[in-house]
């Protein structure tokens, strides 16, 4: 490929700066302009021109440019000797300086897929143990490449990517779903994924232990003195710095000690100013171009007028400075200068400071007092994170001590409210990980369904040749049916002709007829019946025969009646003094007889009852109709019911109708 003009590489690089944020121009640029070119050759463009149109028109060339910048090599302890070193020195230095409940926060700069993120959280899971690790062990992984990033947040890696770990760390640390490795999801909550531009983007502060390992070797030697100066304010004082053995810039550098320099682990300086607004603790004298007057008084003001709360005292703890943010928050005045700091309240509350004044002495070393809270009324709480300074000489005598009082309140507030959102944001991506799978599992599911189907559905062509041929049989059946149906309708309604026929027979008999089961329960009451003893066919039918509140003593029915229920053959014949529906004593001839079915078995009994003395004023004057009467067949010395004679009159009944 002929060689171009450096300018037209240099608008290649502003043009991504520009549309993606991704600023390469802090990068090497024989590397860089070589890895452009690979992926020109790749896409078939000969000029960097011709490729700047190709990302114009083209939005998924970014994503394969940056993938062939970005070498993303990694592996899960990858250079083991490092590491191993990491494991056995640097972790337990870390965790003896830290109190047993202190966080710990570590960051993994340039963390590619994540396997190192996930190596960092086995060797601290390993030291700490997986309770202790969830809730002290926050591990911040950063990258410029989102589908690296999304690759990490995954946590899932083939077979031939967890070749560098031991089964051992394969059972205790990762659960095997298909033919993949991932990470255990109560160990992945503390590893916290996101972008980060190490050139641009602000850096991740309070870091105990930052690793960079093999990322600054592509950047020139200026992009790597300010990336350096980031890494320094994000370390936390006597934070370690882990990088790549390719790097050997460090050895060289004012504001961080090796601690082993084969293994490229470094140390924090403390002190050193980084250009990121730290706190000079070690004063030094600058070289003045000229007097200037009124410095005393300029300092005075200058520290009266400091936007936070600061306690200046002697090495006696004599104070010697309040500034008026001290004053305002803590009640003093100028009349506490030159008292003893153990004569204030400001001494104990809000925390106990002369401990820590006593530290700072004797170690004439920086310290800070992290997540304290003063209560200054019910409901009204104030965060500080304090910082007590030894101001020392330059012969390394000490000065005083100067105790400054951040109010953290506000951040603490959306600190807790960010980690609340990252808490719900990697539940709600564990939800859509795991709803991702299961659409993965039902696509496959899905896909066997569909080639299910097709086989179905042929079937279901060649039933559906049988069912139509089954339909003509059908169709043919239901004419026969309908023939049947029609006949069965004929025997119907000659059966409701039956039925009428045998109502009408029993309701023209003069005689009381009753039908009883086997349980005695009455069937059949009939129209003689009714009149013989008053009682409807409604009232009667269903009940007990011997529960009957009839003027015939049913109870002398009884055994009759179990005789003709015992298959018996005979027929009782009783005569039975009752008392007809008129209150008029009378004698009932009564017939029991056995009912059978067409095997001869009983299934009930037919009682007969005919009053033995009947006379014709007992029947009911509304069965004789006045029609049907004929004069001539009147018997003269037959009363009849319109001419009673004189022996039937009775005077409290006077008439028949009465009745």
């Amino acid at each position: 490929m002929p060689t171009e003009p450096d300018d037209q590489f240099e608008a290649v690089l502003t043009y991504l700066k520009e549309t993606r944020g991704f600023d390469f121009t802090g990068y090497k640029r024989t590397s860089l302009a070589r890895r452009v070119r690979r992926r020109m050759a790749q896409v078939g463009v000969d000029h960097f021109s011709d490729y700047m149109d190709l990302l114009q028109v083209d939005p998924d060339e970014f994503d394969a440019l940056f993938n062939t910048i970005l070498i993303n090599v990694t592996d899960f302890f990858r250079d083991a000797e490092a590491w191993e070193h990491i494991r056995r020195d640097v972790i337990p230095a870390l965790l003896a300086e830290r109190d047993p409940d202190e966080p710990l926060r570590v960051w993994s700069a340039g963390c590619s897929a994540g396997q190192e993120a996930y190596t960092l959280a086995m060797l601290l899971a390993d030291a700490l143990g997986p309770e202790q690790f969830r809730q002290r062990v926050k591990i911040y992984a950063t990258d410029v490449d989102e589908e690296a990033l999304t690759q990490a947040r995954q946590a899932s890696y083939t077979t031939a990517e967890v070749e560098n770990l031991t089964e051992g760390q394969l059972q205790q640390y990762f659960d095997q779903q298909g033919g993949h490795y991932v990470f255990r999801k109560d160990l992945r909550r503390s590893v916290i994924f996101g972008r980060n531009d190490l050139v641009q983007d602000a850096p991740i502060s309070r870091i105990d232990l930052l690793v960079c390992r093999n990322t600054l070797m592509y950047f020139n030697a200026e992009t790597q003195a300010k990336v350096l100066g980031r890494f320094h304010f994000a370390l936390a004082p006597r934070g370690i710095l882990f990088l790549g053995k390719a790097e050997m810039l460090l050895s060289h550098s004012r504001i961080f000690d090796p601690v082993d320099l084969k293994r490229r682990t470094f140390r924090r300086i403390p002190g050193v100013p980084t250009g990121l607004g730290s706190l000079v603790t070690y004063p030094r004298v600058p070289e003045r171009a000229g007097e200037v007057g009124g410095l005393d008084e300029l300092r005075e003001h200058a520290f009266s007028a400091g936007p936070v709360a600061q306690v200046v005292i002697t090495g006696d703890d004599i104070v010697a400075l309040i500034n008026q943010q001290a004053e305002a928050l803590f009640g003093l005045s100028p009349r506490d200068i030159g008292r003893p700091l153990r004569d204030l309240e400001l001494s104990y509350r809000p925390v106990e400071l002369r401990a820590y004044v006593e530290q700072a002495k004797v170690e004439r070393r920086p310290l800070r007092i992290k997540d304290v809270e003063w209560v200054r009324a019910p409901g009204d709480s104030v965060w500080f994170e304090i910082h007590v300074n030894p101001l020392v000489h330059t012969d390394n005598g000490l000065l005083g001590i100067t105790i400054v009082f951040h109010d953290v309140s506000a951040a603490r507030q959306l600190l807790e409210e960010l980690e609340h959102t990252n808490r719900r944001l990697e539940s709600a991506y564990e939800e859509l990980q795991s709803t991702n799978e299961e659409l993965e599992t039902t696509n496959e599911e899905l896909q066997s369904t569909v080639e299910e189907l097709e086989t179905t559905n042929e079937e279901l062509q060649s039933t559906n040749e049988e069912l139509e041929t089954m339909n003509e049989e059908l169709q043919s059946t239901n004419d026969e049916l309908q023939a049947i149906n029609d006949t069965l309708r004929e025997r119907s309604a000659e059966l409701d002709q039956v039925n009428d026929f045998m109502e009408t027979i029993l309701t023209s008999l003069r005689l009381g007829v009753v039908v009883v089961d086997r349980d005695l329960r009455v069937l059949v009451w009939n129209r003689g019946t009714e009149d013989l003893w008053g009682l409807r066919s409604d009232e009667a039918v269903g009940e007990h025969l011997l529960n009957l509140d009839i003027g015939l003593p049913v109870g002398e029915l009884r055994s009759a009646v179990w005789a003709a229920l015992s298959d018996s053959t005979t027929e009782d014949v009783l005569l039975i003094d009752a008392i007809n529906r008129r209150g008029r004593n009378t004698t009932v001839r009564v017939v029991v007889a056995p009912m059978r079915n067409q095997a001869g078995e009983s299934v009930g009994a037919i009682l007969v009852m005919e009053p033995s003395d009947a006379r014709p004023e007992d029947a009911r004057p509304e069965d004789h109709d006045p029609e049907d009467h004929d004069p001539e067949d009147h018997d003269p010395e037959d009363p009849g019911p319109e001419n009673p004679s004189p022996e039937d009159h009775d005077p409290e009944n006077p008439s028949p109708e009465a009745d």
